[in-house]
Parts: C-alpha cells; sequence; structure tokens
C-alpha cells in the first residue's frame, strides 16, 4: 500500500493514472492544485513541459517528474513565456502518453499532448490561454514593446485554430468557476462541469481581533488592478497594507497616498499573520476564481470584491463581503462607508470558506471522474497525507 509522509493511503490499485500540466516554472494557484492531486495520486507520473526543481512546493519531492526537451533550453526559468511558440511542438515530441485515465491542469499548452485512443483524459481547465483568445486584454501587460506585440497579435489566429482543435481531443472539461465555462463553451464549443478549486482552509483559524487596515495578498501586475484600491483608499486615508511584489509596483507606489504600505513578498506566516489581523481583504480585479479571498474569509475576514467574475462565487453578499459594481477607484470607494457600516459574522464568514476545502474538492473531483470513467480510484483520507 502506497505512503505519503509516513501515512498509508488506502487505493484500489485498478488504474494507472497520468498527470499533466502546462509547466512548474512558476509556483502559483494552479500549481498547488496539482500538488494536492499529486498527493492523491502518489503512484502516478507527472508530465510537464520544463521545472524549476529549486523552487517547487514540498509536495512535489520524490514525485516523478518528466519534462520536455524544453527543459534543456538555456534560461527557460526566466523566458518561459516569451517561448509560448514551442509548447505545442514539445508536448507533440512526446509521442502517445499510454495511461488509463489523465487528470489535465492547463491554462496553455498541457492540451497539445497525444494520448492512446483508450485514454479518458480529464482536462481541469483553469482558463483558455488568455494570449490566445483575449490578447488584447492580457498582452498590453506582459509585453511592454509595442512592435512585439503587434508581431504577436498578428500570429494569434493561427494558435488559436490550434488550440481549438487541441481542446477537441480532451474527453471531458471541468472548469474551475462559471466564468471559466462560458469560455470553454464560447472558445472551444464544449460543455463542462465546474469544480471550484482547493483551498487549504485548514492553515488559518477564525480570527475575532483586527487591525485598522485593509489587505490585499497579490502578484503586482496591471491586470489584477490593484491601482483601484490603491487610489480609493488613498483618497479615504484608509489604511492599506499591500503583500507582493510584481513588474506593477513601480507605477502603483508612484500613486499610493501616505496610508498604503507596500510590503513585498511575505513568508507564508507572515501573510497568515495579516490576513487573520485585518479590517477586510480587498479583491479589486476581475479573475477567474481568486483563493486569497477564500484565505481571508477562513480567518473570518470580511471581503471588499469587484462585483464580477470569481468573486461572485466566493463572496455572498451582505454576509460574507461586498460587491462595487463598476472597474474604477471611485465605485470602490464609495462602498467603503457602508462596508464599515456593517456587522461581520466571523464564524458565517468560515463556514463559506469550508465550502472551498481540499476535502471537499477531492471528493468532488474523484467522484466526477469516476462516474464519467467507470474507473475505481480509490479512496483517500487528506488528513493523513
Amino acid at each position: 500500500m502506497p505512503k505519503e509522509g509516513g501515512a498509508e493511503v488506502p487505493r484500489k490499485n485498478v488504474v494507472r493514472p497520468l498527470i499533466v500540466h502546462d509547466y512548474l516554472i512558476q509556483m502559483g494557484g494552479a500549481e498547488r492544485v496539482v500538488a494536492l492531486i499529486a498527493k492523491a495520486f502518489p503512484d502516478a507520473q507527472i508530465v510537464t513541459s520544463a521545472t524549476k526543481y529549486d523552487t517547487i512546493f514540498p509536495e512535489f519531492y520524490g514525485k516523478r517528474i518528466k519534462n520536455t526537451w524544453m527543459q534543456r533550453i538555456p534560461g527557460i526559468e526566466k523566458r518561459f513565456k516569451a517561448l509560448f511558440p514551442l509548447y505545442p511542438f514539445a508536448f507533440k515530441a512526446l509521442g502517445k502518453l499510454d495511461a488509463d485515465i489523465v487528470w489535465m491542469s492547463s491554462s496553455g499548452f498541457a492540451k497539445w499532448a497525444n494520448f492512446t485512443k483508450s485514454t479518458e483524459v480529464f482536462c481541469y481547465c483553469h482558463t483558455p490561454p488568455r494570449f490566445f483568445w483575449q490578447p488584447e486584454n492580457y498582452l498590453p501587460h506582459e509585453i511592454s514593446n509595442p512592435i512585439v506585440r503587434r508581431l504577436v497579435s498578428a500570429i494569434m489566429p493561427v494558435f488559436r485554430l490550434a488550440d481549438y482543435r487541441a481542446a477537441q481531443r480532451i474527453t471531458h472539461f471541468i472548469a474551475n468557476s462559471n466564468m471559466v465555462k462560458e469560455r470553454i463553451r464560447e472558445f472551444y464549443g464544449r460543455e463542462s462541469v465546474v469544480i471550484y478549486p482547493p483551498v487549504n482552509v485548514n492553515r488559518f483559524t477564525v480570527s475575532h481581533d483586527s487591525e485598522d487596515f485593509y489587505l490585499i495578498v497579490s502578484r503586482l501586475v496591471g491586470y489584477k488592478a490593484i491601482d483601484r484600491a490603491v487610489e480609493g483608499l488613498s483618497k479615504l486615508g484608509k489604511r492599506l497594507i499591500i503583500i507582493g511584489d510584481g513588474p506593477d509596483r513601480g507605477r502603483l507606489q508612484s500613486m499610493a497616498g501616505p496610508t498604503v504600505e507596500f510590503k513585498g513578498r511575505l513568508s507564508d506566516e507572515e501573510v497568515t499573520w495579516h490576513m487573520r489581523n485585518c479590517y477586510a481583504f480587498v479583491f479589486p480585479g476581475l479573475e477567474d476564481f481568486g483563493i486569497t479571498p477564500v484565505e481571508a474569509q477562513a480567518c473570518g475576514k470580511p471581503v471588499l470584491a469587484f462585483g464580477a467574475g470569481g468573486a461572485l462565487e466566493t463572496v455572498v453578499a451582505k454576509e460574507t463581503g461586498l460587491f462595487f459594481d463598476e472597474p474604477n477607484a471611485e465605485s470602490l470607494a464609495s462602498v467603503v462607508p457602508k462596508f464599515e457600516a456593517q456587522t461581520w459574522d466571523s464564524k458565517k464568514i468560515r463556514e463559506n470558506a469550508e465550502e472551498f476545502s481540499e476535502e471537499v474538492f477531492l471528493k468532488r473531483m474523484i467522484s466526477y471522474m469516476e462516474e464519467k470513467s467507470n474507473l475505481s480510484l480509490g479512496e483517500f483520507d487528506i488528513n493523513e497525507r
């Protein structure tokens, strides 16, 4: 019986699983989902384009990771986004991967991998690639040179067609939110089921104490719309702490008032302290899902969020947070007096966060995969991992 972390994990040895992911270079929300699936399927090999081994999550230690030839490209760890035209060729060069069942994580390129005809492929789609399907929203934040940006935009129709064709080879699509479900239908003409991403809510405990600051935890990139919160809360003279770093930091600091503090990157322990001690969490951008607002709610903290996208699925209006309706600083600022007049029940807020726990995710994911594949995938108790 396989063991993980010294504890036995009951399994039914009936299938050969395979995990496929775009790349293990930057460790973010998608990689945390892959890490959890890798723990649930400890015998599964992980196939990916390239891996940055010195920064991967501990859950990947000791796992069988198979990289493509892109792993040997000098400097790929820094240039992995710029090399996007190579990924289709890299995944195809792997040949036909043989497994009974594949759990795929993709927001980009993993769909180009080929499998034997009998393989059931479940694609957990974080989003269809934004740079292919929504280049006007994505490329300005990723490519600063206007000439290069125009050249990249010109070849996007070729990649959109290739991405569409790759999507037709997927057996089952799983969306991480209703927003992504609509994109899968619009771009690929495919239906999907929604299973929300897992959040490690057990890492957090409810705090009934609050200091006088609002909190943001995010990469500082343009599309995250952190400027709405910086501008809006600066005008109100509200204290705002921002944890995270990125290319937009300089611009944000230039517009920030004296009540806004930039902490940069902090340890998990320091982030948790700020989550537990903030007055409220701010989520100002349009996201497909958004894990950090759920983490804040796991601490019993309310969320002030832009009323669109994933926030509508993770925040309950007037119970666990409030929404501002227009995508600008003025709209955010206008909601703050009402937000601060509200009485918040930390217990109810925590209960909402628990609907997005790792346990709930695995139960729903494995149940769906078993239902559609007619295979027995085993039983798991992630509290014993």
